[in-house]
């Protein structure tokens, strides 16, 4: 399978695919505790924070986007979906897309064409066989609440949404934007990201979520743009 399409959205829906026998002396590792801790840590460092619960929110949140940004625009662009979780998947915690993430040879689920089939397809193998491991992952590392990591996931997608839905309108691809519109909306009636907040999708896409990624306490830090506190 080549993803060299869905790379040229932008290196957050990029992943290195070369299969690199010296990949965990490289520091790539398998997206478990050991990856999580260091991430955290490093995520720590750079936003200069204290506060482990806000190092751990911004770690999840960054690699749900990168693990959603991927089938999603293969899906749309490509017609199928990159089987992800099959267990070659490899995640470095100190690099930043797209070489934070190694999936040498990567293997294509069945191709379909309908949004609710390729939304399953990304539920089945992303949301639930490696977001809710990570997620819980996550939560023994450092004490978040499940509803905060839920909205984070969902506030991922619909990033990873309106960048996709975005490049696709740039370049006349509205068929393919629409495409995305309903994969995303489909992913988010999951019981995973069900009522973790509202997308609106009459125009450029945007998203409210109902909980918040903590960011506002990082130095400097401010309000994301879907975050529930801009309402209060």
């Amino acid at each position: 399978m080549r993803l060299s399409e869905t790379a040229s959205v932008g290196p957050f829906f990029a992943l290195r695919t070369d299969d690199d026998a010296g990949a965990d002396a490289q520091g790539f590792l398998p997206l478990g505790e050991e990856a999580v801790r260091l991430r955290v840590a490093t995520v720590a460092e750079r936003l200069r924070t204290a506060d482990r619960r806000v190092a751990a929110s911004i770690a999840f949140q960054g690699v749900a986007g990168r693990l959603l940004s991927v089938p999603l625009a293969s899906a749309v662009l490509t017609g199928s979906v990159p089987d992800l979780a099959d267990g070659r998947l490899r995640w470095h915690p100190g690099a930043t897309a797209p070489d934070d993430l190694l999936l040498p040879r990567p293997a294509a689920l069945p191709p379909t064409a309908e949004p609710a089939e390729q939304a399953a397809q990304i539920a089945a193998t992303v949301l639930h066989g490696l977001l809710a491991p990570l997620m819980d992952v996550t939560r023994t590392v450092t004490p978040v609440s499940p509803r905060l990591l839920r909205g984070n996931a969902a506030s991922s997608l619909a990033g990873s949404l309106r960048v996709l839905h975005t490049w696709c309108g740039a370049r006349g691809r509205h068929r393919e934007a629409a495409h995305a519109v309903a994969v995303a909306r489909s992913l988010l009636t999951d019981p995973l990201l069900h009522d973790t907040g509202t997308l609106r999708t009459g125009g450029a896409p945007s998203f409210t979520r109902r909980s918040c990624c903590l960011y506002y306490r990082v130095p400097g830090g401010g309000l994301c743009g879907d975050c529930v506190l801009r309402g209060r």
